[in-house]
């Protein structure tokens, strides 16, 4: 990916283009000869919800029209995955992804590569304003697979008046969070909980537990493509969420969603979170909480003293399809209409942008997030194989809350299923 920035760098300074500042809240587009309709798909959370009005903006262009459809992120995904694997024409012109995506969705080559786009538009949308490792996130063997649009992490969320009063310190390891739940108690009447992790359904135990096992020295698949997960860090890891849901959620922690997370926090039933940066702009609104003045922002956790801190690194992408029946090069200035300079900078006071020029107008959240990616365990693998493991780690993993199997029992089983899968695939030997 730097040779791909350096050379489009390269094509700005040779060629004495001049960076074009694009207006927000408009669409700078000629209108198409004949009537064009633009499908997106993709999922809700409040940064997206203000990109895709963004793309919307584009439906004042004549013979025009942009469609856009935000769902849950397991069913869109499922939605798309379904849509492009048969191979046959793409409902949808522009879909959303995250970096699981990239491999997901780019290795069996159902996306777009976007190298010639993204080099004919440098200089008019300041694409060298994303940073190389946004880019390089979208990036498989050289070959860039989405625009990234959001920035996102884990992170620490919670209540300063609340560890005033009771005198606690902010956390910097997962010992010490447990030790604070001890503190508050789990049968503190006033909270419905000390602190929460999501362990609510299959996805998020993934999530969960690779940023666990990453953050513990361990990783998912060896250099042959054979499970690692399994092993001893892998199981520290798995015990490691028992105890911080142990100990600080109970019981009914285990069901306590992402949206419970974010309600409480708002309300005030809830004293610490480690939560996704891209809720985090909604507690500071005062719009939505009373306690936006009390919330405060801490980096994420590490798993053991000196080590990294176990949150992941994400970016969100806009991405095209490789069997869109539209212009590919009309669907990329829609998606740049959409993620410009202008419109980041508006985005800003939602979520987590990508764009440089943006980061001066993010929320207060925004260097606990910044430092989280800086100092933790990085993103997933782009090897299309780590699909499986993700989807057989969410199969199985949940069977550990429920007392149904055992950590070694339950990656055991995941790394059968994977193998199996695997080898079917391809990807094993």
């Amino acid at each position: 990916m730097r040779k791909i920035v350096l050379v489009l760098i390269m094509l700005g300074l040779l060629t004495g283009v001049p960076v074009l500042a694009q207006e927000g809240g408009t669409c700078n587009i000629d209108p198409p000869a004949e009537a064009v309709e633009i499908n997106m798909i993709g999922w809700s959370f409040p940064i997206t919800d203000f990109y895709a009005a963004e793309l919307e903006e584009c439906n004042s262009v004549e013979n025009l029209t942009v469609n856009t459809q935000l769902l849950a992120s397991t069913d869109a995904q499922e939605q798309v995955r379904l849509a492009l694997s048969t191979g046959g024409d793409s409902p949808f012109d522009i879909v959303h992804g995250a970096n699981g995506q990239v491999a997901d969705w780019g290795g069996p080559g159902w996306l777009m590569p976007l190298n010639d786009l993204v080099e004919k538009y440098w200089d008019e949308y300041n694409l060298g304003d994303i940073p190389e490792a946004a880019w390089e996130g979208a990036t498989i063997d050289g070959n860039i697979y989405g625009v990234p649009i959001v920035g996102n992490t884990l992170h620490l969320i919670y209540r300063q008046d609340v560890f005033d009063e009771l005198g606690l310190q902010v956390p910097d390891t997962y010992a010490d969070v447990i030790e604070l739940c001890n503190t508050i108690g789990l049968d503190n009447s006033a909270f419905d909980m000390p602190f929460t992790i999501n362990l609510s359904a299959t996805w998020s135990w993934e999530i969960e537990f690779f940023q666990m096992i990453r953050a513990l020295g361990g990783d998912y698949l060896d250099a042959n493509n054979m499970p690692a997960f399994n092993g001893p860090e892998g199981v520290n890891a798995v015990n490691t969420l028992l105890d911080i849901a142990n100990n600080c959620m109970g019981v009914d922690g285990y069901s306590f969603s992402l949206n419970d997370q974010e309600v409480a926090m708002q309300i005030g039933t809830l004293p610490a979170t480690n939560m996704w940066a891209s809720r985090a702009a909604n507690m500071s609104d005062p719009e939505r909480t009373e306690l936006s003045d009390v919330i405060a922002y801490a980096p994420a956790p590490r798993a053991v003293e000196g080590g990294p801190r176990a949150g992941s690194a994400w970016n969100d992408f806009y991405m095209i399809p490789a069997n869109t029946t539209n212009d590919p090069d009309l669907i990329f200035r829609i998606i740049m209409e959409a993620a410009d300079e202008e419109s980041q900078r508006d985005a800003a006071a939602v979520g987590m942008t990508t764009r440089l020029s943006a980061a001066e107008f993010g929320g207060p959240y925004l260097p606990a997030a910044n430092q989280t990616i800086i100092e933790g365990i990085g993103i997933y693998d782009k090897n299309p194989a780590i699909g499986i493991v993700r989807t057989q780690l969410g199969n199985f993993l949940p069977l550990v809350g429920t007392g149904e199997m055992t950590p070694q029992e339950a990656l055991d089983a995941a790394a059968e299923a994977y193998i199996e899968e695997a080898t079917a695939q391809g990807f094993i030997e």
